[in-house]
């Protein structure tokens, strides 16, 4: 899995490529923590090249946005999500639980 983090002015932009399972899902913690630890909690994850998300993944999504919201401080939204990731999250009952954008610009002009 590749990860990618860019940094605007209100947000920070984690792009993730390929696979988010139990081997790579600390990766993408770390890049969240990384942010998080910056003071930074407005995040979107886009995940226009993901191919599969396990629980562990959803588990890493789910931590994150309770640390963004905690306090009111910001929120995890997620961007490009493909269909069968987002049969993956609806299935899980987590679309409730996030923000979802077709695109970039749109999630960047949320925050």
């Amino acid at each position: 899995m590749d990860i990618a983090t860019t940094e605007y002015k209100h947000c920070n932009l984690v792009k993730a490529d390929g696979r988010i399972d139990s081997a790579t899902a600390p990766q993408l913690a770390d890049a969240f923590n990384t942010i998080m630890n910056a003071g930074r909690y407005r995040i979107i994850l886009d995940m226009s090249g993901l191919d599969y998300i396990s629980s562990s993944g959803l588990r890493i999504l789910i931590n994150t946005q309770k640390m963004c919201r905690r306090y009111n401080r910001g929120e995890l939204v997620l961007a490009c999500v493909p269909s069968k990731i987002y049969s993956a999250l609806d299935l899980a009952g987590f679309t409730q639980f996030f923000k979802l954008f077709d695109d970039i610009t749109t999630a960047v002009g949320n925050f």
